[in-house]
């Protein structure tokens, strides 16, 4: 998950700084807004719904019975998360990992299981290994990991220590001129650790539940990683990122030997390393490589160093970084596979389930997202073994590149379902596409209409409690009926509310039903989001059985209603209020989403 996640981990989409706006050949398409004309939606005639749904019980048991019981969810968990490991964008990885999910799939008896192109991403990058021990004024081993797209040290490295506190502008960087020739620096202000932590495993009760299901009438849904500042407050906040590349320039043309940093959120041994942690938000493009190696460091260890200096005491540590660049021009790819619809007249009709493949590298990626690529396969794999005969087609999608920006989920929206036209104001050009302020209107191409829903898992590995219909009023009756069964597996509610940061937005964005499921945090938010403890370990067995369970329910259900599923109008970002406009993604680690006064 872009958080956070998230995030927002290659064929015709170019990578960050050059990819084309989301709509730039808007002039040479379909006239916006019109309805493609095939056998699908038709927002001129939305199909009426009928006020009780025709549920197949039997069904729901043979779904239940074979997800619960025999299960290959752990077995998927192992492969993908033990075997492979890490699956950074453009690693290679991220490149066994798309081949065995499309071999998986194909073996479990899904059709046209493949890899799909959705563009250039830059650099393949992997860590070998990586290592920081304090040597004076006393020996000590630290925690520590590469940051992405760190180039290597020149063996091992034994240097004194400089602190350098957050550099904001060109001018900050005067005082520091001819003062890190051969030095290790520690960059940024010491974090605050906080003594006395909530605990780190949470669950949902019907308290919580409660709240999640009130629709908050101010607005205000920043729990659910919806935000909505204005282009204004984006275009600063990456004005601020950006800046570190500067810096990390300043840095290697001072001649320091490497840099220490830490992560943005974690303490007790918890690091994390993502584009929070990177010296400059588009490392991984060969005109962006970074020019100096570096290393986050646990807040702990970080903070000692930080006051062994401020007192004075000389430090000297020894840093290892042990890199590889694997190409400079890396594709990302996403991996597709179907079970075919069969009812002449819905055939062609889809039903979509989803995760994302990519993650950081800090731990496995277990829980951000491969719990939700590995939920979503364990679905198709329920559905397949009991032989459905869907009449929708239905079709997961593993996404890559998520955590740069939703690339996968974007790319495939682009190529197949419709384009926004967004804004070229250079200060907009600087923001990520996936926050950039959307100027046009949702052109639609034949495929659009064809969609029933799309279905997404992002939030850990936590049993799925509801689901958020993203202010799909009309669904929330339908769904209400589809959870009636599932009750006793603690599916209980239906929230209006938006939820951001993941690839359900990609499809939502432009029309497309598209939702995440309401999913139990257990220790996701925090200690596994994007850290060094993102393993299998911190998986519930329970808890991922069910979570297929629900989301083959909920595919099953949407292939088999005679009606698709209903939707919201279609959006109209070129008619928002520039400044107010909901912009849903929050860059993970990077800034403090503003509080409401």
């Amino acid at each position: 998950m872009i958080d956070r996640c998230s995030a927002m981990t290659a064929a015709t989409l170019l990578c960050v700084a050059s990819l084309p706006a989301l709509g730039a050949n808007v002039k040479d398409a379909a006239k916006p807004n019109k309805p493609a004309e095939v056998s699908g939606y038709d927002y001129s005639r939305p199909e009426p719904q009928p006020a009780d749904e025709s549920l197949d019980l039997g069904m729901y048991a043979r779904i239940r019975e074979e997800g619960l019981t025999h299960s290959h969810v752990m077995e998927y968990a192992s492969a993908l998360f033990d075997d492979i490991g890490p699956r950074l964008t453009g690693s290679p990885n991220l490149a066994k990992a798309n081949a065995w999910t499309r071999d998986q799939l194909t073996a479990m008896g899904c059709a046209n299981a493949r890899l799909e192109s959705w563009g250039e991403f830059g650099m393949g990058w992997r860590q070998i290994s990586t290592s920081v021990d304090m040597v004076t004024p006393d020996t000590a081993v630290f925690i520590a990991q590469a940051t992405p797209w760190s180039p290597a040290t020149n063996g091992s490295v034994t240097a004194q220590v400089i602190a350098v506190p957050t550099l904001k502008e060109e001018k900050d960087l005067d005082a520091w001129k001819g003062k890190l020739s051969g030095k290790i620096v520690l960059y940024g202000d010491s974090p605050k650790i906080n003594p006395d932590p909530e605990p780190l495993l949470q669950h949902y009760d019907e308290k919580k539940l409660g709240q999640i299901y009130q629709y908050p009438l101010d607005g205000d849904m920043q729990e659910q990683h919806y935000f909505s500042q204005g282009p204004k407050f984006w275009e600063d906040t990456f004005k601020k990122i950006n800046f570190r590349e500067r810096v990390a320039k300043f840095f290697a043309d001072e001649h320091a030997s490497a840099l220490l940093v830490y992560g943005w959120a974690g303490d007790g041994g918890i690091i994390r390393d993502d584009n929070g942690e990177q010296m400059g938000e588009y490392v991984f493009q060969p005109d962006h490589k970074q020019p100096i190696p570096s290393a986050v460091v646990s807040n702990d260890n970080f903070g000692r160093v930080g006051r062994l200096l401020e007192h004075k005491v000389p430090v000297t540590v020894s840093v290892t970084i042990n890199t590889e660049f694997t190409g400079d021009h890396e594709r990302g790819y996403n991996t597709i596979a179907e079970i075919p619809g069969t009812d002449p007249k819905l055939k062609d009709q889809v039903v979509m389930v989803g995760g994302h493949l990519d993650s950081w590298i800090a731990g496995t990626g277990a829980t951000d997202d491969g719990a939700g690529a590995i939920i979503a396969m364990e679905a198709m794999r329920i559905l397949t073994a009991l032989h459905v005969q869907p009449r929708r087609t239905i079709r997961i999608a593993l996404w890559s590149g998520e955590e740069q920006g939703l690339f996968g989920s974007l790319g495939y929206v682009r190529q197949h379902v419709a384009t926004v036209e967004l804004s070229t104001k250079p200060e907009e050009v600087a923001v990520p596409e996936y926050l950039r302020e959307r100027v046009g209107p949702v052109t639609v191409k034949p495929e659009h209409a064809l969609i029933s829903g799309y279905f997404n898992v992002d939030n850990g590995g936590g049993k799925l409690l509801g689901i958020y219909t993203e202010n799909n009023a009309a669904i929330v009756p339908i769904f209400q009926q589809w959870i009636e069964p599932l009750k006793d597996l603690g599916v209980t509610t239906i929230s209006m509310r938006n939820t951001g940061s993941t690839d359900h937005e990609s499809f939502d964005d432009v029309g497309i039903p598209g939702f995440q499921f309401i999913q139990d945090p257990r220790d996701y938010e925090t200690r596994s989001v994007h850290s060094n403890l993102d393993v299998y370990e911190r998986l519930s067995p329970s808890d991922l059985k069910q979570a297929a369970v629900v989301e083959a329910v909920f595919l099953y259900n949407t292939a088999m209603r005679e009606q698709m599923l209903p939707r919201k109008p279609l959006p109209h970002p070129e008619l928002a209020d520039k400044e107010s406009k909901p912009l849903k993604d929050v860059y993970p680690g990077a800034v403090e989403p503003a509080k409401k006064q």
